[in-house]
This record gives structure tokens, sequence and C-alpha cells, in this order.
């Protein structure tokens, strides 16, 4: 399943501050950003507007390498005056438990600080030297370091990368410093409902368990975070088999000889170890003290004793969702915030791609549109809700897509006092795409849908970095990247009869039967909500859910 499609159709959840880590999903990669982005995308006249992949236009050949240690080298050929790299880990928010959970909220922030090898000030001067742009991002599913550069400072840039990789110091003064930043922005998050009901929606939709764990640290969890909590993440799943080095521009053989310098020594059973640089307990309470306290106040005395965790078991434990819901009365919010969503597609379901195409046609989108006259005003979210209802703020359909699961649904906002009509439009858009009659999905807007995604797809990689990313996690999730042509005739094969079906299976709740999930629906809201109160009663009028008959 391609990791492209991900990448073109689940929500570009990379954080908007430092979250997902600009908050996203793995999870997923090009189709990822397109999701959420491309919700109410401009509708395309005909297929010829759309460029197909032909002889003459086909996608770069990647090429990947694996060296003795299980780390792989990915590449591929690109024109240009610049190239791209990237180091992708499987690590992220899913792999947490009680002892560093909110890790890797503050890992991606600690990224180019102090190593063993340069003082954060040597660090920074050597980034300044290598010139480009560097970031460093998590997920529930992965950390990513990529940086567009010169061609000639790669080999500068890898080792940098490296070196923050392998050998982190994680002083002190540094975990401090994020925290205290890591504080402000989870403050804002909070105070910001279309920014922290998506989160939320994970919490209630997989309780307790790998795609559930936050992506933002708990607040109790930040203050008593220390070095060590850090360095045993590090030290478990910062391993050379879970490890990706992606380039886009570059010489593939080079760069398999760069990284078997800098990564090849790297020991599978992790017997590298980050030594703590604290001297005493005392000193380690020193760092919760100061400035984090007196900002945001005491929390929690300490999190538990730091134990290593048990790799085996986070490592191979699926994702189970088991649905719920979860309203917060708010009355001061302008606008009641709701999210309805059901269990969807893994990246490996081979019917991801008639899901993507199922979210490009529900589309959606704000009363308000910055994109001008005719942006997406042909989903159907904008044409059967937004255009009818002036009581609804926004309304879109979201996709976010992850190794073994999914979520699938549609978030909106209305003004106080049409939360249960709210609902009620939701559900009922929900349900049209499973009829085969009447209000069901026409040949048309299938059409139309297909081409969006083709073009969505086609259009982002153009972007280096969007097809450095793709390839790397494309790698990282498959051991190899689909092509693009192949994706594009997946997309075009889709029919009528896939959508209705896929529809029914995502919506009847019937996903879970391969993947053990509960088929329950997960509701979240904020705002006037006690009138959202025994919503399974309106899903089962509309015969969706476990109930379904079809």
């Amino acid at each position: 399943m391609s990791n492209q499609l991900r990448t073109a159709m689940a929500p570009l959840v990379r954080r908007v501050l430092p979250l997902s880590r600009r908050t996203n999903s793995t999870a997923a990669p090009l189709v990822s950003r397109l999701n959420k982005h491309q919700q109410a995308s401009e509708e395309v006249p005909s297929k010829r507007s759309v460029p197909q992949p032909n002889s003459a236009n086909k996608g770069p050949a990647s090429r990947v390498t694996t060296l003795a240690n299980g780390v792989r080298v990915a590449t591929e050929d690109s024109q240009g005056h610049f190239a791209a790299l990237g180091v992708y880990v499987d690590a992220g928010s899913r792999y947490e438990d009680e002892y560093t959970r909110g890790v890797s909220h503050i890992l991606d922030r600690l990224a180019f600080k102090s190593t063993k090898n340069r003082t954060s000030e040597a660090m920074m001067a050597d980034l300044e030297a290598a010139g480009g742009n560097v970031m460093c991002s998590s997920s529930r599913e992965s950390i990513m370091y990529q940086s567009a550069l010169l061609p000639q400072d790669l080999p500068k840039m890898l080792a940098i990368m490296a070196d923050t990789i392998r050998n982190p110091v994680v002083t002190r003064d540094e975990l401090e410093e994020q925290q205290v930043s890591a504080g402000h922005e989870i403050q804002e998050y909070w105070s910001k409902p279309e920014m922290i009901l998506p989160e939320l929606l994970h919490t209630v939709a997989y309780k307790d368990n790998t795609l559930g764990n936050p992506l933002l640290c708990p607040m109790e969890n930040l203050e008593a975070m220390t070095t060590e909590n850090v360095k045993t993440y590090i030290n478990t799943w910062y391993r050379p088999e879970r490890i990706v080095v992606s380039a886009v521009g570059a010489d593939h053989d080079g760069v398999v000889e760069l990284t078997e310098k800098l990564f090849g020594d790297m020991k599978t059973s992790s017997s590298e170890s980050i030594q703590d640089t604290d001297t005493s307990a005392a000193s380690k309470e020193d760092s919760k003290s100061g400035m984090f306290k007196s900002l945001f106040g005491k929390s929690k005395p300490s999190l538990p004793t730091v134990l290593k965790p048990d790799f085996n078991t986070l490592s191979r434990q699926p994702a189970k969702y088991t649905g719920g819901t979860l309203l917060i009365e708010d009355d001061t919010q302008p606008f009641t915030h709701l999210f309805v969503g059901f269990e969807g597609l893994s990246i490996h379901d081979e019917d991801i791609y008639a899901l993507a195409t199922l979210q490009l046609l529900m589309g959606g989108g704000s009363s308000f549109s910055a994109g001008g006259p005719g942006k997406g005003m042909y989903s159907r979210l904008f044409s059967n809700v937004l255009n009818h209802y002036n009581w609804i703020e926004s309304c879109m359909s979201f996709n976010h897509c992850y190794s073994d699961s999914g979520l699938f649904g549609i978030s909106g906002s209305c003004y106080p006092g049409y939360e249960s009509l709210l609902l009620e439009v939701i559900v009922r858009e929900l349900e049209l795409t499973t009829r085969t009659g009447r209000g069901g999905i026409l040949q048309g807007e299938l059409d139309r849908a297909k081409n969006q995604l083709r073009s969505s797809v086609l259009m982002n990689l153009e972007s280096k970095m969007v097809q450095l990313e793709d390839l790397g996690r494309q790698v990282q999730v498959h051991g190899y990247k689909v092509p693009v042509e192949e994706l594009c005739a997946k997309i075009e094969n889709v029919t009528q009869q896939d959508m209705v079906r896929v529809a029914r299976r995502v919506f009847g709740g019937q996903v879970g039967l391969m993947t053990g999930g509960s088929g329950e629906v997960t509701i979240v809201g904020q705002g006037l909500t006690k009138s959202l109160e025994g919503a399974e009663n309106v899903l089962q009028k509309y015969g969706l859910g476990k109930t379904a008959k079809w």
C-alpha cells in the first residue's frame, strides 16, 4: 500500500508549533498532507487537465540498499540546484509507556543541541556553515530529521544528523528550556478546540494503547521528566534496523558509503547507551525547579522510576480501536466543535485508494474560504452542507492513516444551539455515501475526486522535501517505494461499487473484523454539548455503526 497515498491523503498533522509533530498523522507521508489541506480542493473539469503518468513523465527510479546492521539507504535522482536529505527513525508517541510518556514531544525539540562531539554553540555554528534548512519533527509512528541543502554540503549535514541522533548529551539546562517551551505550546493547544480535539479523538478512539498515546506531553509529566527518561527512550528505539537514511538529488553509492561510515557500526542490540551526565539525585531534582515551576506551578512530584521499556512487547503491540465518547462542556467558546469518526484503514489495506478518494469526494471547508471563489465548492460537504446551513461554521472530512489502523470521519463546528442538528447533518452525509440509489455517489463526482487526488499527488511530488519524506517513510513502512504510475493507476481503477463497499465497511464498523477493533463510533465535542448526549441513537436512526444492515 502506497505511503505516497497516505501522504496525499492523511492530514498534515505535523506540528503547527513543534507538535507532529506539527500535529498528523504517521503515520503518513505525501498523502498525509492532502487529506486535511486538500479537503476542499478545486474542481478539475476533465481528466485531460490532469498530467497522466506515461513513458515521458514516469517518477524517478528509487534505489534501496540495506547495510549489514539493518540501516536502510534510499535515494532518488532529481534534477535541480539543491538536494534533500533525511533520517527517519521508527519511533514516536505510539511506542511510549508510562515511564516515557511525552518524551517524543520533547525529543524533536532537543535535536541539534549539544552532543559528545559538539557543544550546542558549535552545533549551531556547524549548521549555519552547512547552509540550507534543517528540521526535526515527530509523529505517532516516526521521528524525522530532514534538510534541504546544496549537494556538496550533504556529507557535512549527514555527519551532523548522525551526531545528534547517536551522541546527544541531553543536558538538564537544555531539557528545562524545552519543558518551558512545550508548556506554552500545550496551553495554546488546549485553548483552541480545533487543535486539541483531533488529539482527544485519538485518545478516545484508542483508549490506553498505541495510537491513543498523546502527541502532546501531559502537563503532569512535563515537569517531572528527567534526562534519564529521554535517554531511556533513545536507547530503546534508536536502533539501526529502525533507521532509514533517505536522499533526493544525490548519488546513491556515495550516500551508501557515507551512511556506512556514520551508522555502520551501530549495534542492533542497542548496546550503545547514552551516558547520563547527572551526578546525583539532588541534581535531578534541581533540574525540575526554577523557570518551569515559576511559570506553570506544581504538578505531580515525579514520573515512575525509570525502567527500560519492554521493546519486544511495545514494538509488536497492535493498535486496538475502542471507540467512545468525550464531550467537554464549555460555554466560553463561540462555536461548538464536533468530531464523528470510525475506525479507518491502515496503509497496507488495498481499499485505502478508495477511502482516500472518498475523503476528497466529501471534502469540506469553512464558511469563509481564503482560496477565493470556487475553491472546493463541488465537494459534497460544501454543496450539501456549507451552502445550505448558515449556522454551520465549518465542516470537513478527515482521514488519519497509520501502519495498522486509521480514523475516518467528519468534523464540524456550529453556532450555539444547533448542536443536535449538526450531529444529524454529519451522520446523514456519512450515510449518503453508503447508498446505491438516490443520494448516492454519482460517476461524475467520483471522476472529479479521482482527478483531484491524482493531481494532488503529482503536484506535491514536485516538491523535493515532499519527495524526500515520501521516499523515506515508504521505505520505512513497506521496505520499498511504490512507483507513482502504479499509484495513479490504482486511483483510476476505483469504481462506484468500490466506494459504496468501502463506505459501508468503515461506517458499518466492519474494519474491526480484521483488526480486532470494537466497531463503535468515536464522538468528541467541545462547547455546548449537553444536547449531544445519546448521539449513538442518531447513528442507529440512520443505520450506521455495528447495527448497520446492508
